[in-house]
């Protein structure tokens, strides 16, 4: 199982976020995690896909990993997709049907994601499973940064993993260098890290330390 750090663009230099981009390109990471806020479904506000866009401009060869905490996403997954997404995660909580919005993010030839928040029931991600190329489980509520870990997300990344063996997992949400081991020893291949890997103080081996576990 390869695992992939995604390092989370909001935890970076909100005045500068180019300068944040290329941090993470030469920490050696291949993936880019953009959370997206509509101020409804999680009481925040981040990103569009104006940002997305300028990001992909930059041209640093980077996976755009793209999450969407929105009451409705189905308005918005056309404009993502334009804007340079490469996979595109919507929550199973959203408002919208999840089934064809899920098929929306697929027929703009993206991957698809859906997302699970810890309070909801594992469950009702299962009738989705097959579907999806990954399922992001947050590992905090949603929302803003620097949040502590929820230990019962270890459960729902094992609960996945043995319903569905080649799905890829992602993990988001108070990761370190401690708990990132555990979050892989239950099947996550994918780990958001955002005020972790920010404040490293060698982003580059903390990339190393959780990619070569």
């Amino acid at each position: 199982m390869k695992i992939t750090v995604a390092p989370s663009i909001l935890a970076g230099n909100l005045t500068d976020l180019r300068s944040s981009v290329i941090q993470i390109r030469e920490s050696g990471a291949r993936w880019l995690h953009i959370d997206v806020m509509d101020g409804y479904f999680v009481p925040n506000l981040a990103f569009g896909p104006q940002v997305v866009r300028a990001l992909t401009d930059c041209e640093l060869d980077l996976f755009f990993d793209v999450h969407l905490m929105l009451d409705h996403p189905e308005y918005f997954l056309k404009q993502f997709a334009e804007a340079g997404a490469d996979l595109i995660s919507i929550h199973v909580e959203s408002l919208c049907p999840i089934a064809e919005a899920l098929q929306a993010i697929r027929s703009f030839g993206k991957q698809v994601g859906l997302a699970i928040n810890p309070e909801t029931a594992i469950e009702k991600i299962f009738p989705h499973l097959d579907f999806v190329d990954l399922v992001l489980v947050m590992g905090v509520h949603p929302g803003f940064c620097g949040q502590k870990f929820i230990k019962s997300s270890l459960e729902k990344i094992e609960m996945i993993r043995k319903k569905n063996p080649t799905v890829k997992i992602e993990i988001d949400g108070g990761i370190h260098l401690d708990n990132a081991r555990l979050c892989i020893q239950r099947g996550a291949d994918v780990l958001v890290a955002g005020t972790s890997f920010f404040g490293a103080s060698d982003p580059r081996k903390f990339v190393q330390q959780i990619e070569h576990e």
